[in-house]
This record gives structure tokens, C-alpha cells and sequence, in this order.
């Protein structure tokens, strides 16, 4: 599969995903069949009222015994907001701490299955203070107690009934909420609980579950970024993107966050999160377009820190309120906006990054006005906050960008191990072309020293012999005899530096076989019998043509001596290995010799050019002769010194 088919293939996967939700949330919103028991409240009666403060709900309580007019209204009910005119007044009734309540009643008409276990669902209530529900005047439902909060709007309304109690004729529901903000109800829904749950619980998971698993999973992924970025503190681009993950998660707690959050901080940190989300996507669109706008950044950054300090708690200049918090949101769009605009403009032709990040972020845009038209009953409040997926978009777009980068990183690895590859590729071309001039040059210098040796050894050993025995024949001082026996040793000579050349792989044994080969046919012509009893020795890492030619030759000397001097009839060759090195001996049954007048005499020249090759070899020569016979030793060291 290409990489175009796996892409599309990926793409019809999500949107089929995508698809099914949609149909399931759908099935379950829209619920019901044929035959379906369930009420759809739509009318209901308003009706408000002045408390000095906040109280606990009665336990019971019906319409009856509330005074004041009742106003007929629709539901969803969602009263205008004046903001203006809200958050001018706004500073004196959080001084005076007066509250309101807001009784809405809703007259429940139509048939009741009373065998089945009963249920009301809203989709929402708005208050910033306790909510309460009486069923026929009788508390059913208490939520938000203890004075106003600000994660107050997210949760649906659902109340169980128990099985078999009399039939709901009065819905009655009691909102306390300071005067500087104002209340909303959605339609209602009675019926049966096994009909309700369904969009009950989509509902709950749209609006609160699934924006947390977002926003949890955007933080977690942006904590991975923060410790790449411990590891990498020059690529600032993973901080901003923890940045972006942490104030997101910061400005989506109010969406599902139900813990009991006192107004003032909570609600500053929602309102000054939002601010922050801007300049961390400012900073992330510089990195994108590379153009530091100080004018800009300067003017963002000191914004965000005077709202921050003007909404604190502790001065409250700008008190955390509906009253007034509502008149901030904008300066945070107008930002967004002009940060939007700027980046656009410099990185629409240039970076597709940018273009994605600025179309990511005007639908962020989006979503707060659609939040802020919602929270301000400018549209129905049976509508869903979009900005609880803020930081899904952000995820999206800013995910997308760092594995676009990833894959370019994996991409430039790639094709850096590909010239690397194609660098050692050629190097190693150029280490054999350079190996194999080496080992030319080398064999053409070990054929110019072996021709050398050669040359050297033929000079001083064949050579010599040659022009001795020329220079007595043009003397007449040598019989054809001894003519002969020079010719004999010549040629000797000649082939133990011929056998010398053949490789003998360090086998000592093998190089004295080629030596038995050359030399019995001589000693059979002689008269002498040959006694081989060499063994098994260690091989000699040392032994080269040159070394080998030396143990020839020294071996051939003690047996050319054995022939021309002690007029023997047996020579016994055997080998032997101790622990200083192995052993060659040569004895022979014939007359002895005095070792130390053959080598004082000019006769003794073999057996000392026999001492000076065993000491090329780091060895040594030993004789032993006595009236019945000649020993003659040579000792080789087992490793080469």
C-alpha cells in the first residue's frame, strides 16, 4: 500500500468513526419510538424574589405559598442580559451582598406509567448559586450548595422518581443566584428513566467526559514535551507547546471540573488562562513565521499582565463577576484576533504551518463567541459550549505541526544515514583501492627481498663453493673426484634454497620431509641407512622461507659432514619438543672429531656458519663426539623472540 492510498484510507476510517458517533448521539438525543410516554415540558411560570443572602432550601414548598406575580414564559428559558448596565451596577451589589431567587414552575399534564420507574432531565440550569427541584412540593434535587460557584452551567438536570409514588403535577425549581448575573432553563423532559438515560448520559459525555479526556490527554502529551524539552533546551519549541497544553487545561477545568471551587480565584484563573492561551499561541506563531513583532508581543504581554492584576481577588479592581468578566472576554478575542491577522499576513505565503495554525485558532475564536453568546443568553441554552473542545482543536493543529515535524526529522535521518551510507560506501572503495595498492607494493617488496635473499645466500653459499672449485680446477690442484663432490654440493645447495620457497604453513615436520626427500637418494648411494624418527612437535608461528632456509641448511651441514668426514654407516635423525623450545638431532655411528680443533682450524668453517645461522633463528647448536659416534643438536625457540 502507497503512502496515498494509506492516507486516504485513514481518512475514510476517521470520517466513518466520526459518522457513527455522530449517529449514535443522535439516536440517543433523539430516543424514543412509537408509542413513546415522554412529556416534553415547554411552558413554565418565572417568579423573583429578593434574600439577604444565601439559605438552605425548605424541605417542601409549593407555588401556592410564594408571593409575588407569576410570569408566563417558554422554555428554554434564557431572560436577557443588559452587560453594560450589569457591570456598572455590578460593583455596588457585590458590596451590598444581596441575592436573588428564581422559582420557575412547570404544571405537568398528560398520562403517567406509574409501573415504571420515572425521571426528569434538563439539558441545562444556569445559576451561580444552590439549585433546588420540588416534585409536588416535596424536595427532590439539591446541587451547588453553599453559596455561588462558578462551574455551575455544565451538568444536565436529572432526577429519578421512585416506582409507584403519586403522578408529578407540579415541577418546581428554586435558583438562588446573585443579583449581577442572571439564570436560564432548558426545556424539560418527563418520562420514563430507561427512555431519558440515553441522552441524559450522551449529554453528560459530549459536555464534561469527553472534553477532560481531551484536555487530560493534551496535558499529558504536552508534560512529554516539557521533559523533551529538559533534554533539548534549545529547541523551544517543545516548551511552547507544553505552554499551550498547560493553559489549555487551565481554561477547560470550569467545563467539567464539579469539586466545589470558591468564585473569586476560580474564576480568575478561568479568565486569565484564557489570556495566556494567546500568548502562548503568539509565541508558537513567532517560532512559525520567524519575525519577533515586539510591538506586538510587548502590547499582548502587558495586557494579559494588567488584567491579570486588575481581576486578582485580593485588589478587585475588576471583580471576578458575571457582571463584569463577560465585558473582558472580548479585549481576549480582539488579541486572539490581531495575533490571528498578524501571522496570517506574514506566513500565509510562506508556511503552511502558519496558515494551519491561524485557521486552528479563528476556530478557537469561534467557539468563545459561541461560549460567550451561550453563557449570555444570546442564544439557547439548550446549545453545548464548543470551547470545551478548544483544546482539542489545539491538540489537532499543534499536534499536526509536531508530527510534521517528526516525520521531517525522521525524514533528514534518514537521508543523513543515506549519505553516510553512500560517504562509508566510498570510503571503503577508496580503503580497498588504497588496501590493494598496499598489498601490491608489499608483495613487490617481498619479491625484491626474497630475489635479495636469494641472490645473498646463492652468493655466499653456491656462488662461493662454484668459484672455489673453478679457481682449483685452473690451478690443477683438485681431482675430478672432489670436482664431483662440489658439483654434488652445488647442486644441494640449490634445491634446498628452492625448497625453502614452498609454503610449509609453520610445519617443521613437513619442511625436514622435504629435506628427506632431497637427500636419501644421496644417502643410498653412499651406503648410509637413514633412521627417521621424527615426531609430533608444536608448529612454529615464526617459520619463514628465510628461517627455513637457515634449519635447511643447518641440517644439511651436519649431514654432508657426516658423509665427507666420519665415514659413518647410520645417521639417526629425531625430533623432540620440552618446555624451551623443540629439539633436532643428527647422530651417526661413525669416527669422532675434536670439536675444539675444527673450529680453531680453517676446516671448522660449517660448523661455525652452522652457530651463526642458529643464532639468526634466536637458537642455538650442540655437539656431542666421541670415539663411536657424532650427536649433533639443534635447539629452536616455540616463539620468536
Amino acid at each position: 500500500m502507497n503512502t496515498r492510498t494509506a492516507r486516504l484510507a485513514g481518512g475514510l476510517l476517521a470520517i466513518l468513526s466520526c459518522a457513527v458517533l455522530v449517529a449514535a448521539a443522535l439516536l440517543y438525543l433523539g430516543g424514543g419510538h412509537a408509542g413513546d410516554t415522554r412529556i416534553h415540558l415547554t411552558r413554565a411560570s418565572w417568579l423573583q424574589q429578593e434574600a439577604e443572602a444565601f439559605t438552605t432550601p425548605p424541605q417542601s414548598v409549593t407555588s401556592a405559598f410564594l408571593a409575588g406575580e407569576w410570569q408566563s414564559v417558554e422554555l428554554p428559558f434564557r431572560p436577557r442580559i443588559a452587560l453594560l448596565r450589569q457591570a456598572a451596577s455590578g460593583r455596588a451589589d457585590e458590596q451590598a451582598q444581596h441575592v436573588r431567587v428564581s422559582w420557575i414552575r412547570v404544571d405537568v399534564t398528560g398520562p403517567q406509567q406509574g409501573a415504571e420507574a420515572l425521571a426528569i432531565y434538563g439539558a441545562r440550569i444556569k445559576t451561580d448559586g444552590t439549585v433546588a427541584v420540588y416534585i409536588n412540593g416535596r424536595l427532590a434535587h439539591r446541587s451547588q450548595q453553599n453559596g455561588p460557584l462558578y462551574n455551575s452551567t455544565r451538568t444536565p438536570l436529572w432526577i429519578t422518581l421512585e416506582p409507584g409514588q403519586a403522578p408529578v403535577k407540579e415541577i418546581l425549581l428554586r435558583l438562588e443566584h446573585t443579583p449581577r448575573s442572571q439564570v436560564a432553563l432548558s426545556s424539560l423532559w418527563l418520562g420514563p428513566a430507561d427512555v431519558l438515560r440515553p441522552a441524559f448520559l450522551v449529554r453528560e459525555w459530549v459536555q464534561k467526559e469527553l472534553p477532560a479526556l481531551l484536555s487530560s490527554a493534551f496535558m499529558a502529551v504536552g508534560l512529554f514535551a516539557l521533559f523533551v524539552w529538559f533534554r533539548r533546551p534549545q529547541d523551544i519549541a517543545y516548551l511552547l507547546f507544553f505552554n499551550l497544553s498547560a493553559t489549555c487545561f487551565l481554561r477547560g477545568l470550569h467545563f467539567y471540573v464539579s469539586l466545589p471551587i470558591a468564585n473569586n480565584w476560580f474564576a480568575w484563573l478561568t479568565v486569565n488562562s484564557l489570556f495566556w492561551l494567546v500568548l502562548a499561541v503568539h509565541f508558537f506563531l513567532r517560532q512559525l513565521h520567524h519575525r519577533p513583532l515586539k510591538w506586538l508581543t510587548r502590547s499582548l504581554v502587558g495586557i494579559t499582565a494588567l488584567i491579570g492584576v486588575l481581576t486578582t481577588p485580593v485588589l478587585a479592581v475588576l471583580p471576578n463577576m458575571p457582571t463584569v468578566t463577560p465585558m473582558i472576554y472580548p479585549v481576549a478575542a480582539l488579541m486572539c484576533l490581531i495575533a490571528s491577522f498578524v501571522a496570517g499576513f506574514l506566513s500565509w505565503k510562506h508556511s503552511s504551518e502558519g496558515r494551519l495554525v491561524v485557521v486552528g485558532l479563528l476556530l478557537c475564536i469561534g467557539m468563545g463567541m459561541t461560549d460567550w453568546l451561550l453563557q449570555n443568553n444570546f442564544i439557547s441554552v439548550e446549545g453545548f459550549y464548543m470551547g470545551a473542545y478548544m483544546p482539542a482543536v489545539c491538540f489537532a493543529t499543534f499536534g499536526v505541526l509536531l508530527y510534521r515535524r517528526y516525520v521531517s526529522a525522521i525524514a533528514e535521518v534518514e537521508q543523513a544515514n543515506v549519505r553516510l551510507a553512500e560517504r562509508l560506501k566510498a570510503r571503503e572503495a577508496e580503503l580497498e583501492a588504497s588496501h590493494r595498492r598496499l598489498r601490491e607494493s608489499e608483495l613487490r617488496q617481498t619479491i625484491s627481498d626474497e630475489r635479495q635473499r636469494l641472490m645473498q645466500d646463492m652468493h655466499d653459499g653456491l656462488g662461493s663453493s662454484l668459484i672455489g672449485a673453478i679457481r682449483s680446477v685452473e690451478h690443477g690442484k683438485i681431482s675430478g673426484d672432489r670436482v664431483a663432490q662440489i658439483l654434488k654440493d652445488c647442486l644441494d645447495d640449490l634445491k634446498l634454497t628452492i625448497d625453502s620457497m614452498e609454503p610449509v604453513d609453520a610445519d617443521l615436520l613437513l619442511l625436514l620431509a622435504t629435506l628427506r626427500f632431497r637427500l636419501e637418494p644421496r644417502l643410498e648411494g653412499s651406503g648410509v641407512r637413514l633412521i627417521w624418527e621424527v615426531r609430533e612437535v608444536p608448529t612454529l608461528e615464526w617459520l619463514t622461507p628465510s628461517s627455513a632456509l637457515h634449519i635447511l641448511r643447518i641440517v644439511q651441514e651436519s649431514i654432508a659432514n657426516i658423509l665427507r668426514h666420519t665415514r659413518a654407516t647410520e645417521i639417526r635423525v629425531a625430533t623432540s619438543a620440552h618446555e624451551e623450545g623443540i629439539q633436532i638431532s643428527i647422530a651417526d655411528n661413525g669416527a669422532g672429531f675434536d670439536l675444539a680443533a675444527a673450529l680453531a682450524s680453517g676446516s671448522g668453517r660449517g660448523l661455525q656458519n652452522q652457530q651463526r645461522r642458529a643464532a639468526a633463528l634466536n637458537g642455538s647448536v650442540v655437539w656431542d663426539s666421541r670415539a663411536a659416534g657424532t650427536t649433533f643438536t639443534l635447539l629452536l625457540p616455540l616463539q620468536a623472540n
